[in-house]
């Protein structure tokens, strides 16, 4: 083989290496900037690539911009971009960012439902990490049909929204996530309040109203309890329920906000008020927790019919009229003391 041939296969084998290393780095060697766990980035349903590009730089996640660029350019991908939300640990490749895109490989986002709150609360929060907005979350609450298909009425569905943290990915329509955590309530009724329920004669739609009263009633969890088998009592020997929180449910429902209670709250003509009609309300106040809704399954069980502030943040337990009106005193005397304290 003549000298001059040898030398241009040696060239080209050469350039050929050349060409596979600069291949090599160029895909697979790291174009994200050092960071601690994740970072991630939101890419919409019909961005392009040079979008897609910005994205990623503006979350921290390109260290060579142009890199990833010609990386997209080579290989085609750069027409394969799909909508989604992602995340990335540092020291990632041009390879491990654009193949995770084009694959569509989501990272879930997290969905927190408070407890207590209002359907307009929950619907801010859900819509926070996910593609839709509050409203569409408000309508698949409102939604008969859906509703229907999960056992229940409109009016009631949000009381089922148990509060817990949930994952989604990011396009996950809002009927999907209404559904999802509706069978995890049901689920969750099943499991850990069925035997309770059944022992005191009650329904998951009665557990759920009552709960409501439970959750907006007291934040201390192991006063819960106590709380609910006060009710429990009431509704045994008959008595009105009596429940604040269903009159301010009433005065939500016309004012559109909490405020203090007056007086004249408690005449207030609506079927949640519970001064105004016997038996529990027709649904529920609002999404109770877990533990709202063991209390209810698992109350304590005493002979307490009445309970008022203590002024610490609990409450002050009667078995008499007698008792409690001596408590109510006592509470509405440290308010007084409280008040003329400040003024001074």
């Amino acid at each position: 083989m003549n000298t001059w041939i040898r030398w241009a296969l040696a060239i080209l084998a050469a350039l050929a290496t050349g060409i596979g290393l600069a291949g090599g780095l160029l895909a697979f060697s790291s174009n994200t900037p050092t960071f601690d766990g994740e970072r991630s980035v939101t890419i919409p349903e019909g961005t392009s690539f040079e979008t897609t590009l910005d994205s990623l730089e503006s979350a921290g996640l390109l260290t060579s911009t142009r890199s990833m660029r010609w990386f997209g350019q080579l290989t085609g991908w750069q027409n394969q971009v799909k909508a989604g939300h992602y995340a990335f640990a540092s020291g990632a490749s041009n390879w491990d960012l654009l193949d995770t895109i084009r694959k569509g490989l989501q990272t879930p986002v997290r969905v927190t439902i408070p407890p207590g709150t209002t359907p307009e609360v929950a619907a801010q929060r859900a819509a926070r990490n996910m593609a839709f907005d509050a409203d569409a979350f408000r309508a698949a609450l409102s939604d008969s049909s859906l509703a229907d298909e999960l056992g229940t009425t409109p009016t009631d569905l949000f009381g089922y929204m148990l509060p817990d943290t949930y994952h989604f990915y990011w396009q996950t329509s809002p009927a999907s996530v209404v559904e999802h955590i509706k069978t995890s309530f049901d689920r969750f009724a099943e499991q850990d309040l069925r035997d309770g329920l059944d022992a005191h004669d009650l329904n998951v739609h009665d557990a759920a109203i009552l709960a409501s009263i439970v959750e907006w009633e007291t934040g201390l969890s192991d006063e819960k309890p106590r709380v609910a088998g006060v009710y429990l009592n009431r509704l045994e020997i008959g008595m009105p329920l009596q429940a604040d929180p269903t009159v301010q449910y009433a005065v939500m429902e016309e004012e559109g906000s909490k405020r203090r209670l007056l007086f004249a709250d408690y005449d207030i003509e609506h079927d949640y008020n519970t001064y105004q009609f016997r038996g529990l309300p027709p649904g529920p106040l609002t999404n109770p927790s877990r533990s709202s809704l063991r209390a209810v399954a698992r109350p304590e069980s005493h002979s307490y019919l009445y309970f008022v502030a203590d002024g610490t943040g609990g409450h002050t337990f009667s078995r008499t009229l007698r008792e409690h009106n001596r408590a109510a005193q006592d509470y509405y005397e440290l308010m007084r003391q409280r008040r003329a304290q400040q003024n001074n």
